[in-house]
């Protein structure tokens, strides 16, 4: 599909700078969070880009993620972790000096925080509600099920399940290798993850029955589900992977292979159930797609490139179903207004 310079054009709702290289994006109600690689974290209003908030961590920041009602926020880094708290910003940092791969929050008051070897469960205002029993090696990420009663966690040879203040997993999903990535579906019947052996495995959390994709050229460093829960995108090489996990999942079939960027470097699925998805790349380029158009096996190509950008982009996330958030590594952070599926 070919597109001029006018079809491309998307309206900017807002831009800003920050003093640091972004590295994460996380959009909730009415707040997008960016977090830099030097621990600078600013909660910023998602329709004018207005700072809401501010917080420093120190050792620098991983990623950043704010509670489903954006009145609470996480952020982890190689050397700890930080809550904040909207309603009279408090900031809780806890410097472990343990590698913080990932936080998830359960629900607005309790939230996950992967720190070293252990997962730890805590309150909004930073007390400690239970920790899950040490790991063969570092949480590499983490999730949760069943509208937050349990809880996934991915370590060196396995992922796996707690229950609430059970220290011990009361399931065990293995696979020999290290995860670098988890994906839950939002139904909670699939388990996923990408892998450092350029994989990405896949349970379904019945009955416990796996399968592996291989053969990526590359590492799968980032998986993402829908809201749906069908669709899984994933990077892996230079196209991106859309799976269908409609009826008994994506055993024996193809996926659909996207194709703007030479390396992935972030990639978002819209709010519903319209299929978009937006990436983005090494170079600069922000695309938009239909991923779940045609058939398995096919290659796409986007039906919207953003490529106005020469700094490498960081992460995307959408602030609802018309703003996509792009952070790009020279520390820009721009939102740009997207129509819907029928002026797309």
């Amino acid at each position: 599909m070919s597109l001029t310079a006018a079809d491309q054009a998307l309206s900017i709702a807002w831009e800003i700078t920050v003093d640091d290289a972004p590295v994460a994006l996380s959009a909730r109600g009415d707040l997008v969070a960016v977090a830099g690689a030097e621990g600078t974290v600013l909660v910023l209003d998602a329709a004018m880009g207005a700072e809401m908030g501010a917080l420093e961590l120190p050792g620098g920041a991983l990623k950043v993620e704010l509670s489903p009602a954006a009145v609470n926020l996480a952020v982890t880094g190689p050397m700890g972790y930080a809550l904040w708290r909207r309603s009279d910003g408090r900031v809780h940092v806890r410097e472990s000096g343990a590698w913080a791969s990932s936080a998830a929050w359960a629900d607005d008051e309790r939230v996950a925080v992967a720190s070293g070897r252990v997962a730890v469960v805590r309150d909004a205002d930073g007390g400690e509600l239970w920790r899950t029993e040490r790991a063969a090696s570092t949480v590499s990420d983490l999730a949760w099920l069943r509208q937050g009663r349990r809880l996934a966690v991915a370590a060196y040879g396995a992922v796996r399940g707690h229950e609430r203040h059970t220290p011990q997993p009361v399931v065990t999903y293995p696979y020999v290798g290290s995860h670098l990535a988890l994906a839950v579906a939002p139904t909670g019947k699939w388990i996923c993850s990408g892998n450092q052996d350029a994989s990405i495995h896949i349970w379904r959390t019945r009955d416990g029955s796996e399968l592996t994709m291989s053969g990526y050229p590359e590492k799968v460093s980032r998986l993402a589900f829908d809201d749906t829960g069908r669709w899984l995108a994933a990077d892996g090489a230079p196209d991106l992977t859309v799976w269908d996990f409609s009826g008994k999942g994506p055993a024996g079939t193809a996926p659909r292979q996207l194709r703007c960027h030479e390396t992935i470097t972030a990639l978002a699925w819209r709010p519903g159930s319209g299929g978009h998805l937006a990436s983005g790349g090494h170079n600069g380029t922000v695309a938009l797609w239909y991923a779940t158009a045609g058939q398995p096996a096919n290659r796409l190509r986007p039906v919207r490139v953003l490529d106005d950008a020469d700094s490498p982009v960081a992460a995307v996330a959408w602030a609802g179903p018309h703003l996509l958030v792009t952070a790009y590594r020279d520390g820009r952070v721009r939102a740009h207004t997207v129509p819907s599926r029928a002026e797309l």
